[in-house]
């Protein structure tokens, strides 16, 4: 661009952002300006964007801002040259008002361009549209980006006047535009921009900061304001704070969490981290319990030893920093005591009672009012997972109490106030019962995984109530119709689907997939779930299977080759698609996927062969030679697939290639002969029945 340009800086000062949202706000409100700025061509092909955001305030940073945008060539297509100039050359009556719409007179008409041939030749008029000034532009901008944030609530409040009613997250106060040093005369929110925002509530070095220019924002917050503004940058300095805590109190590490390290940058704009301890009686309460209490409620940062056990010691990240930090930490240190008294009394009680005695209470607990209360679905459960156990050899008593208990932390006070815990607590209540360690381990483990990535269930007992659990959600949400559409998914049917079928793969356990949702179909009565219902599930999880196939970096095409075959053995599927990908290596792959590609088709077009193939109406070398090659390589296939061994079962597939050449070379399939015809379709059926069998190799050619 060849006008001068200077960097630009816009501050929307509010009151405090809600922490949850504030990452997303602050990235939305920079994109949006930056977005709207540069179609409008105010910025340079090299423009920057800087997002910065703190509680009370969104704000970008856009380097080289042009005062106004370069102007546009555009044309106009009027109309075909047939209609808008007469035989003479002159323009018609149809030009001229066509003309005056535009605001043009006929002297423009000797300027206008022709374009095409013959009939499609049109008169175009050549102009430019005078590029948008920055005032312009920029109030664009911004009315288009407060209209597109994403913000979670919207909030009505009135303007200083009484009268004007504005709608935004929170309500705002000031707001900044200067490119370069100038301010610019945009307005939004009922205020009309200026230079002065205000730094930290109470670290500020004055009420109300003057900014100079758009480049000094960002030193002039930190120096006079007392405010860190990127997000950024005040939440890697809470991580270096952190770090440096925790190494002066020794052999400690601050818990690691993401979530909460944003929600923290969120609510502090000059972040302090400080020690803090409670009273070590509170350890003898479950750790889940008493990090979640300092989480959720106190924003702390609990600390573990070197063992990953929690410790009494906890970092607070303070939003002021005073020269006597007493008073900050003991203050902290009374209010978070009353919460771990909540949770230790909330264990105590929840242990008056087992868990096998909370069952009955599930009977009011409504799972779905089509499918009954959470007592008939854990009975379910129980029944499902225990035959799961059986079929995989472990003890199914075990598997039975596992899924039957699974559920009936629900009821206590401490899952009450923290559904979070629900399973970890079970299995405590489990353990101090007397239940078998395996038990109680089936109760916590039998939601894993709980999203992508997660922990899997550690052994084949929990395995079984895992299971139970997801196929038991699956076809009865499945089977009441509640399918999944678009990203809506308020079951988690895609994660219980993905959940099942890594259990499945991961843990490499011999389960028919089909045979499972067949005994979770029958738990329900008929007539509440669909006749379909363990097809739909089938075809449901093997669409999630593909994703999960991707992301291990198998191609479309080979997980199309065996995914196209419906497999129910879901621990079979990964060896399979190795022995498809070590089968492509071989030189004859491609001619027999071409080969198996053309079988299929020509099967496709015709009725199906009656019978098997016989020698006795074989006419052409070709077809014996083919009929001999395919009757010796069965049975050793055959054998190799009994056994597992899919790449060498592929392999053997390599020798029938010269027989299929010759075959396809010399003999006419479709002879006038119906016998003939249908022998050697016979043939094909057989010959393409032995290629398919660990994977549709037709998926393969080109």
């Amino acid at each position: 661009m060849s006008m001068t340009t200077k960097n630009l800086l816009v501050e929307l000062f509010v009151e405090e952002l809600p922490p949850k949202a504030l990452g997303k706000l602050g990235e939305a409100f920079s994109a949006g300006l930056f977005e709207s700025l540069m179609a409008q061509g105010l910025t340079s092909e090299d423009s920057r964007v800087t997002p910065y955001a703190s509680p009370r305030r969104l704000a970008a940073h856009v380097t080289r801002v042009a005062a106004q945008a370069a102007d546009k060539p555009v044309s106009y297509k009027l109309m075909p040259v047939s209609v808008g100039l007469a035989a003479d050359g002159r323009a018609t009556q149809a030009l001229l008002k066509k003309l005056a719409g535009m605001g043009l007179d006929a002297g423009v008409v000797s300027r206008l361009r022709r374009e095409g041939e013959g009939k499609a030749e049109a008169l175009l008029f050549d102009t430019e549209i005078r590029g948008a000034t920055l005032v312009k532009g920029l109030q664009q901008a911004l009315e288009e980006t407060l209209a597109k944030l994403p913000i979670p609530k919207v909030m009505s409040y009135q303007l200083a006047d009484g009268w004007s009613t504005v709608n935004f997250v929170r309500p705002a106060h000031a707001l900044v535009a200067l490119h370069g040093a100038d301010v610019i005369p945009v307005s939004a929110l009922g205020l009309a921009a200026g230079r002065i925002t205000r730094g930290h509530r109470f670290e500020a070095a004055t009420d109300f900061l003057s900014l100079r220019d758009a480049d000094s924002y960002a030193t002039q917050m930190e120096n006079e304001g007392a405010v860190i503004p990127s997000f950024e940058k005040r939440r890697a300095d809470i991580v270096r704070q952190l770090h440096e805590a925790a190494a002066k109190i020794g052999g400690v590490t601050p818990i690691g969490d993401d979530a909460l390290l944003d929600e923290v940058t969120a609510l502090v704009e000059r972040p302090n981290v400080l020690p803090g301890h409670f009273d070590e009686s509170f350890l003898e309460v479950p750790q889940e319990c008493l990090i979640l209490t300092m989480k959720a409620n106190q924003k702390y940062f609990p600390l573990l030893d070197n063992s990953g056990k929690l410790t009494n010691r906890f970092l607070i990240v303070s939003n002021i920093r005073p020269a006597d930090p007493s008073a900050v930490i003991g203050g902290n240190e009374r209010v978070v005591r009353p919460r771990l008294a909540d949770a230790r009394f909330f264990f105590d009680q929840d242990r008056k009672k087992t868990l096998a005695s909370r069952v009955a209470r599930l009977a009011n607990v409504v799972y779905h009012n089509k499918l009954g209360s959470q007592m008939e679905r854990v009975q379910r459960l129980a029944k499902l997972a225990g035959e799961i156990a059986r079929r995989l050899g472990a003890d199914a008593a075990q598997a039975e109490r596992g899924a039957y208990l699974a559920k009936a932390d629900l009821v206590t006070e401490m899952v009450g106030e923290f559904p979070e815990l629900q399973g970890i607590m079970g299995r405590y209540y489990a353990a101090h019962d007397g239940e078998p360690e395996a038990v109680a381990r089936a109760i916590e483990q039998h939601y894993w995984p709980r999203f992508a990535g997660d922990a899997l269930p550690q052994d084949n007992i929990a395995a079984s109530a895992a299971l139970a659990d997801k196929l038991d959600t699956l076809a009865g949400i499945y089977g009441i119709g509640l399918v999944p559409t678009g990203d809506k998914d308020p079951f988690g049917l895609r994660r219980h689907a993905l959940g099942a079928l890594r259990i499945l793969i991961e843990m490499q356990l011999p389960l028919d997939l089909v045979s499972l949702l067949n005994l979770a179909k029958g738990q329900f009565p008929d007539e509440v779930i669909a006749e379909s219902v363990v097809q739909d599930v089938h075809g449901f999880m093997l669409e999630r299977l593909k994703g999960y196939l991707r992301d291990k970096n198998f191609e479309p095409d080979e997980i199309e080759a065996v995914i196209s075959q419906n497999p129910t053995r879901i621990d079979l599927v990964a060896p399979r698609l190795d022995a498809v990908r070590e089968f492509r290596k071989l030189p004859e792959a491609a001619a027999l996927a071409a080969a198996n590609k053309r079988i299929q088709n020509i099967l496709k077009k015709t009725a199906a062969p009656s019978g098997d193939a016989d020698p006795a109406l074989m006419q052409e070398t070709a077809e014996r030679e083919l009929f001999e090659v395919v009757n010796r390589l069965a049975p050793q296939v055959t054998s190799l697939l009994q056994n597992e061994d899919y790449a060498s079962a592929l392999t053997q597939l390599a020798g029938a290639r010269q027989a299929v050449d010759s075959f396809f070379d010399s003999v006419m399939v479709m002879a006038d002969e119906p016998l003939i015809r249908n022998n050697r379709l016979a043939l094909l059926k057989s010959l393409g029945d032995l290629m398919n069998q660990v994977a549709d190799i037709s998926k393969l050619a080109a």
